[in-house]
């Protein structure tokens, strides 16, 4: 595997890593304003990489199909739609400012429910990832190196406050600061191994990347409609969660273009 590669999908996990360290720093949970203004600009940056770095380079690859340009780029989008669908009912899992667990009924802590939860959030974005720097490899000319790296950094800012969201509960339950940054910088475990396992399939069938790209695509949208912006819109501070979607969305467009 190239070094570029492995160095892309090590950025989002650093991001992770870092967040989670907030233990060491921080000694108070973040407050609820907070949560909300990082949740938006999680989402914005999603929503912009989605569309600029997955959905465009998935319909330019598939040119050829004229006027149809846009089936494999629906179909893929659609897959990774129903296939974050699943994971959301055979997963336990418990969203931020809920107190009502989802898919089959556990006997988890709630705690472990909420890392499950930001592990479910990590696969599309590990996928991403994956796809992309997969494409850039396979010589798609849809797809730089700029981009990639620009799509790694991009997750890698709005990955740093899920690390923090999952440490800092376990700090304040009374866990060791080191148990609970272990725990953070797991719980992002999932993502480099999504990325890494989504190189290996994409590599092998190049003629299938559109569909790839907006499997990734569908599957990271569906976190940020079922999960962020509910939980950025909900109760107060619901402005501070949206004004700050714009600005991850304005960011990860920026980075995109100036990088691609």
């Amino acid at each position: 595997m190239r070094i570029e590669i492995i160095q892309g999908i090590l950025i989002p996990f650093i991001g992770t890593s870092a967040g989670a360290a907030c233990v060491f720093l921080m000694k108070e949970q973040l407050n609820e304003a907070a949560l909300k203004i990082l949740t938006g600009f999680a989402a914005g940056v999603m929503v912009a990489a989605s569309v600029w770095s997955l959905l465009i380079p998935a319909m330019q690859e598939s040119s050829k199909m004229g006027k149809f340009a846009f089936l494999p780029a629906v179909a893929g989008y659609l897959a990774g739609t129903l296939f974050l669908l699943l994971l959301d009912h055979i997963i336990p899992h418990l969203h931020r400012f809920s107190n009502v667990p989802e898919g089959p009924h556990s006997h988890l802590q709630q705690t472990t429910m909420m890392i499950l939860a930001v592990a479910l959030h990590n696969i599309p974005e590990g996928m991403a990832v994956g796809v992309v720097y997969a494409g850039w490899a396979s010589g798609d000319r849809a797809i730089s190196i700029g981009a990639a790296l620009s799509l790694s950094v991009g997750i890698a800012i709005q990955n740093f406050p899920e690390g923090a969201i999952v440490s800092m509960p376990l700090r304040a339950e009374g866990r060791s600061k080191a148990w609970s940054f272990c725990i953070g910088v797991l719980s992002g475990v999932v993502e480099p191994a999504g990325a890494i396992l989504t190189v290996i399939a994409a590599t092998h069938v190049i003629p299938l990347m559109p569909y790839f790209l907006s499997f990734a695509a569908g599957a990271m949208m569906y976190v940020v409609v079922e999960e962020l912006i509910p939980e950025m819109s909900s109760g107060e501070h619901s402005n501070k969660g949206t004004l700050f979607f714009t600005f991850g969305f304005l960011l990860m467009m920026a980075l995109d273009v100036a990088l691609g």
